[in-house]
């Protein structure tokens, strides 16, 4: 795991005590997990490739500051977002810009895009819809900074505020539904994470290790979990946030936290199915009864979906701030802090292959273009279309 000094930390809190929290949470997060490392990165060292990487094509939407920017993809269209306010749309098969506009403020949050709409979010609040040919439709205000992709389901748009509000938003205008909000610990770490729709129900998780399965159609909690249980001696060792996003998986729901668990949950009951010690920020994804999760160190691990079990462990990466890892086919894919995409075996985790796109790093989450191919986008507004064969 990555190593960072506890006195460092609580110097950090105290020289900041003056500060606003929001800044203070910005510059905990930023020690911890980003854009420099505490430690320096494990080299890499040479592999022996057994598939090929290689670059379909390139385009760039501008840097992102300090914020994390997902794509989003509808059909033949990509669309993707700077923190200087433009939003792009591109052809998935060519990277050819289609179009480009600009927000005229800052963005924070984006990009989601569904229901013939593109959606993003601003550090002041504001939730912007567009068509899907760029033409503005409408804004709404939450309570907070929007750092997170809005995403619409059911003619309902879901924002993740970053006081930890939820709000549900009328698609075709933006007029508020409902509000979720809760109660959060003085010290909580800034984070990207926004929701997950499935089924009629939102997931998301939150400071304290917790996780709610609320409705849709009107916000009501169906249950609350705790994943993982704050312990320590000092706020700092405290946290047990949960980072990233739930994954949601047939009759499970996953979640993560940072210095905490991994759990299973149980979707109709909101009961703990299993749970053990893995900590991560970036989060997690499943496939095919398998759980993928990169560790706040660097390892990487796949873990039987039912009951946590390892099946492998790849601790090659130390300290190379890992994305969530992506399956491909008979691969897994995963980003670094140097704007490499390694490519590990599914039965083994053995590296497979491995492709730089820029000495930039690479968001927290990656999409999927195709069965084969992916999406990575990066820090300084690169995004790249890698193919593996």
């Amino acid at each position: 795991m990555r190593s960072l000094s506890l006195l460092a930390l609580i110097a950090a809190v105290t020289l900041s005590a003056c500060t606003q929290m929001t800044d203070l949470k910005t510059d905990i997060s930023e020690r911890m997990f980003g854009p420099e490392a505490s430690d320096p990165p494990a080299e890499l060292t040479d592999i022996k490739s057994t598939a090929s990487a290689k670059i379909l094509w390139h385009a760039n939407v501008g840097a992102s500051e300090n914020h994390d920017f997902v794509p989003a993809m509808e059909g033949s269209a990509i669309y993707a977002a700077s923190a200087s306010g433009d939003i792009v749309r591109l052809d998935a098969a060519s990277g050819d810009q289609v179009w480009r506009v600009n927000a005229g403020e800052k963005l924070s949050g984006g990009v989601g895009a569904g229901a013939n709409l593109v959606l993003v979010g601003t550090s002041k609040g504001m939730v912007l819809a567009y068509d899907q040919n760029g033409k503005p439709l409408w804004k709404s205000k939450v309570s907070s900074e929007v750092l997170s992709a809005p995403k619409v389901s059911g003619g309902i748009v879901v924002v993740r505020a970053g006081d930890s509000r939820i709000f549900g938003l009328n698609a075709a205008d933006g007029k508020r539904k409902w509000v979720y909000e809760r109660a959060t610990p003085t010290l909580s770490l800034r984070s990207s994470a926004g929701v997950v729709i499935d089924g009629g129900m939102v997931y998301a998780g939150f400071a304290g290790g917790k996780l709610i399965e609320v409705r849709l159609e009107d916000g009501k909690v169906i249950w609350e979990a705790s994943v993982a249980q704050p312990k320590g001696s000092t706020e700092i060792e405290r946290i047990a946030d949960i980072t990233s996003l739930p994954v949601v998986d047939g009759s499970l729901v996953y979640a993560v936290a940072y210095q905490g668990k991994i759990a299973g949950i149980d979707r109709a009951t909101g009961h703990i199915a299993w749970s053990r010690d893995i900590s991560s920020y970036t989060g997690m994804s499943s496939e095919d009864a398998r759980v993928f999760v990169s560790h706040a160190g660097g390892a990487v691990y796949a873990l039987e979906y039912s009951s946590g079990k390892t099946f492998w462990r790849q601790g090659e990466l130390g300290n190379r701030h890992l994305s969530a890892p992506l399956p491909l086919g008979s691969l897994v894919a995963v980003g670094d802090v140097e704007g490499y995409v390694h490519f590990l075996n599914r039965e083994d985790g053995a590296f497979a292959a491995r492709i730089r796109t820029e000495e930039s790093p690479i968001m927290p989450q990656m999409l999927q273009l195709k069965s084969d191919s992916l999406l990575a986008q990066t820090r300084s507004g690169g995004l790249y279309a890698v193919t593996i064969k």
